[in-house]
């Protein structure tokens, strides 16, 4: 059984959005983020996917030794447990009596190739994937995405090159309901309040952009 950091909008019921962690845990930017989604008026949610290696990580990204860890627990990682254990608490939460039973999610990094996998793989009403790893890989995921999906894409991402980053552009153009987003002259974590990459501009509009899809795919105006 795993911990999860939940943050609960003042009007309920409310719709539900999963928030996917980095390779660093649920840290502070993370529960700052599940507060922001509060305030926008969604349940937000952030299970701990690292609970089989060691529960309750929180790193960032400032020290090499925290890098180290992170990426140890990157490599370590079990993709297809992740996912059943997003699935897991989208299925608690869709039924959960706070909940209008509209659940979405959004993920960075790690979390950005955890969402683009939630959305052909689940049965979840629409996600978002900021700068999601590996995802050049996973093209051939993506005829079963069949619910709205939004990718933000960091133009100069040090982990996605130019070259993979056109190869998912031209595979996902065709897909009426998959929105892509790229944002020039910012690196991989834009939107990581605090981290190293971090830019201003391109995170607000990134995240105006996320709210307003969110609020239109999982119907919060009708929550209220």
């Amino acid at each position: 059984m795993f911990k999860a950091y939940v943050a609960l909008p003042h009007q309920r019921p409310a719709p539900a959005v999963i928030v996917i962690q980095e390779i660093f845990g649920i840290n502070p930017e993370m529960r700052e983020k599940c507060n922001e989604l509060a305030r926008q008026g969604f349940i937000a949610v952030c299970p701990d996917l690292f609970w089989r290696m060691e529960p309750g990580v929180q790193l960032t990204d400032k020290t090499e030794e925290e890098w180290k860890r992170a990426f140890q627990f990157f490599q370590d990682f079990d993709i297809n447990k992740g996912i059943e254990d997003l699935r897991a608490t989208a299925h608690v939460f869709k039924g959960h009596a706070d909940c209008t039973g509209n659940v979405g999610c959004v993920g960075y990094c790690l979390g950005g190739k955890l969402a683009y996998l939630m959305a052909a793989r689940s049965s979840i009403d629409c996600s978002v994937s900021y700068y999601g790893v590996g995802l050049g890989d996973l093209l051939g995921e993506a005829p079963l995405i069949k619910k709205p999906l939004m990718l933000h894409v960091a133009e100069k991402d040090e982990y996605v090159r130019d070259a993979e980053q056109k190869k998912i552009k031209d595979a996902l153009k065709k897909y009426q309901n998959i929105k892509i987003h790229s944002y020039p002259g910012v690196n991989h974590a834009f939107a990581r309040g605090g981290g190293v990459n971090y830019d201003l501009e391109a995170a607000i509009k990134a995240n105006d952009r996320t709210f307003v899809f969110l609020k239109s795919n999982l119907k919060l105006a009708m929550a209220a």
